[in-house]
């Protein structure tokens, strides 16, 4: 099967496609790594809001693609950055998202979101708003029996004026949860926003307040993602977490070798990758609970260059590259995103996308996905 790709300068040229789609499987009930999977939303194509309006979302189309990636024995981190959380998608829409899918799939693993992102980071004047923000969401999430992931919060990276301000915070939230929780460290190449978060730009004195939140109130802690994209600050800080506490690994450049680990410990998993890459992450921690390693590396090696595209900078963009992947793979009918974010790359980017996801086996229907390309190519006079 042939299609003929543009290059930079609009000459086109012949792509034969050699991906095999990767093999199904599906993780059991205890698998050797924690996975979740931070999923997409589907907008609404047809509404009449503007695209920096109210989210529309198309919610059938939304939950099924969670059903599926239930049923490859997934967890569901829900209505975070990938969802367009705070760029798109508004806290009464991450909420409404969250209370949806508790109730579509209540036996499924799923952690939710938590923030101050109804906040105006522009109108807080002390962290005493922020305490407050954070704990209204808390207890909107755990009255529909959700499980909570604690975002990190652009109020409070603006009003906090020491270290002492992150611990504070966050040991009054961490006193109102019901169940331990992820904390998330999101980097400012995800967020701009979030720069200096946990008091410093530096690592290493943030990790240590990261590090005082978490030795202060271990039981409440369940683990904590950070997204750095850098391997070596995560493995720092994964063998300084106490005994009970995981380390999620964000770093969506890095993940096999992350997820594999070394003879000091391993990471679990809470990547937005493993959205469009969900067959390959079941297939591959599966392998991994095997005892084949060797298998585990040789599903997702081949991945990595795909997400580094995926997420490369602006990284706050990655989303229209998971987007863009689900509407190639048929899990959405158009290619449109909340806030025209579908627009925040250029069409290089989705051409290469297209052969990288084909050689890695990650065209689920390779003559859908030809299909659709030639429909994104005509738009752009390709």
């Amino acid at each position: 099967m042939k299609i003929a790709l543009p290059d930079t300068d609009g000459r086109l040229s012949d792509y034969a496609l050699i991906g095999t789609p990767i093999a199904a499987a599906t993780l059991g009930r205890n698998p050797a790594r924690v996975v979740y999977s931070a999923a997409h939303v589907v907008a609404d194509p047809f509404t009449a809001s503007d695209p920096s309006g109210r989210a529309a979302v198309d919610w059938e189309k939304t939950m099924e693609f969670r059903r599926y990636l239930a049923g490859l024995g997934l967890g569901i981190a829900e209505a975070m950055d990938t969802a367009q959380r705070g760029i798109g998608l508004d806290w009464p829409g991450a909420l409404e998202l969250i209370r949806r899918t508790r109730e579509e799939l209540p036996d499924a693993v799923v952690a939710n979101g938590c923030g101050t992102d109804h906040l105006d980071p522009a109108t807080v004047t002390s962290i005493e708003d922020v305490r407050r923000a954070y704990l209204e969401q808390v207890e909107a999430i755990q009255k529909v029996g959700g499980r909570l992931i604690l975002m990190a919060s652009r109020a409070l990276v603006r009003v906090a004026e020491r270290p002492d301000d992150y611990v504070k915070v966050y040991s009054d939230v961490l006193a109102a949860c019901d169940a331990p929780v992820i904390l998330h460290w999101l980097g400012e190449m995800f967020d701009p926003q979030l720069a200096g978060y946990w008091g410093s730009r530096d690592f290493d004195p943030a990790m240590q307040t990261a590090l005082a939140v978490i030795n202060a109130d271990a039981a409440k802690v369940d683990g904590i993602k950070i997204s750095l994209l850098d391997k070596e600050k995560e493995i720092v800080m994964r063998r300084l977490l106490p005994a009970g506490v995981k380390m999620y690994t964000g770093d969506d450049f890095n993940y096999p070798e992350l997820i594999e680990g070394d003879s000091e410990g391993f990471s679990h998993a809470l990547l937005g990758i493993f959205d469009p890459l969900a067959p390959a992450a079941a297939y591959a921690v599966e392998r991994l609970g095997e005892g084949d390693r060797a298998g585990f590396r040789a599903t997702l090696d081949p991945t990595v260059p795909l997400a580094r595209l995926i997420f490369r900078a602006p990284t706050q963009y990655y989303k229209t590259g998971v987007v863009f992947l689900a509407w190639l793979n048929g899990f959405q009918d158009h290619f449109v995103m909340l806030n025209g974010a579908q627009a925040m790359r250029p069409l290089p980017y989705f051409v290469e996308l297209f052969r990288l996801a084909d050689q890695c086996g990650l065209l689920r229907d390779p003559a859908l996905a030809v299909d659709r390309m030639k429909k994104l190519l005509a738009l752009y006079g390709a």
